[in-house]
């Protein structure tokens, strides 16, 4: 007699979030809004330093009309808000207009309060640090702060310019804007602000502990691996291979570390082999298996 196995229908629906992590979310993209604000208000504006995207538009659009610019970081994001809730997610819909709607608040809060310096380098350097991180956590806990983001999404999906060559092209226009409208000085130091929260972003959104995969080709593979094990409380995998051109079989090792522990792996792998092949690889995100790190004396 044959048995039918039925395979369980796979789940429709997404799990529901924990109370704890949704208001874990709600904070640190609050907390990433204001930082954004007190880099705008405290340190950029006051010295006619933008940034890009939306956030850039609204700089120059508040100066030249003397409104304030909350009002048109919330009216100009809104309906990329509502094009992200429908193309992208309710979620992300939703983390979104939480951090433009404190962003846009805050700056309004902190619009008379005095810059803390006058120095234009000053400004861009600390401006642009903090601007960085804010946006990072935001972007980290699921939302954004610039529909421009949510646009290039979707034109990466239609053309083939990645999201960052759209982002790009789109902040040259915004920022050179700046020159016509402040002087050209003061479009320079735009450009280095933005440049400095985009490196700050990366951080904030990988931190210090960005993993790196690397991959070593040795004939003391074993050693190497051990080493690892013991000195660094990685768990490695060695995996067969086959020289293209000598057709020899080789053995790979391939593990995961953090960013901080790249040099230490790589004075291991010389002081064991000084011969052995090495390639190491930036990785954007690491789940499940063994990467948690082992106690080591």
């Amino acid at each position: 007699m044959e048995q039918t196995i039925v395979q369980p229908n796979p789940p429709t629906q997404h799990g529901k979030t924990s109370l704890a992590k949704v208001l874990k979310r709600i904070l640190f993209i609050t907390l990433g809004a204001l930082l954004v604000s007190v880099g705008l208000e405290i340190f950029l504006i006051p010295n006619h330093i933008i940034d890009g995207g939306i956030v850039g538009i609204s700089i120059i659009l508040s100066y030249l009309t003397e409104w304030q610019i909350g009002l048109f970081l919330f009216v100009l994001n809104l309906p990329f808000v509502l094009l992200g809730y429908k193309q992208i997610g309710k979620t992300f819909a939703l983390s979104t207009l939480l951090g433009i709607t404190v962003m846009s608040i805050a700056t309004n809060f902190l619009h008379p309060v005095p810059s803390l310096t006058q120095d234009a380098l000053l400004a861009t350097v600390f401006g642009g640090i903090i601007l960085g991180i804010g946006v990072g956590l935001v972007i980290r806990y699921g939302g954004s702060l610039d529909g421009t983001e949510i646009v290039a999404i979707l034109i990466n999906k239609k053309t083939p310019f990645s999201v960052g060559e759209v982002v790009m092209i789109g902040n040259i226009f915004i920022l050179g804007s700046a020159g016509f409208v402040f002087g050209w000085d003061r479009a320079m130091y735009s450009l280095m602000a933005y440049y400095i929260a985009f490196k700050m972003i990366d951080l904030t959104i990988d931190g210090f502990e960005e993993s790196k995969s690397v991959w070593i080709i040795s004939d003391k593979h074993r050693e190497i691996g051990d080493v690892i094990n013991a000195r660094l409380g990685r768990s490695v995998t060695y995996l067969n291979g086959e020289g293209g051109y000598s057709g020899d079989e080789k053995k790979v090792v391939f593990c995961v570390v953090t960013r901080l522990e790249e040099a230490k792996l790589k004075l291991i792998v010389e002081e064991i082999d000084t011969d052995a092949f090495l390639a190491v690889g930036t990785i954007a995100e690491v789940r499940g298996g063994r990467f948690k790190k082992k106690s080591i004396h």
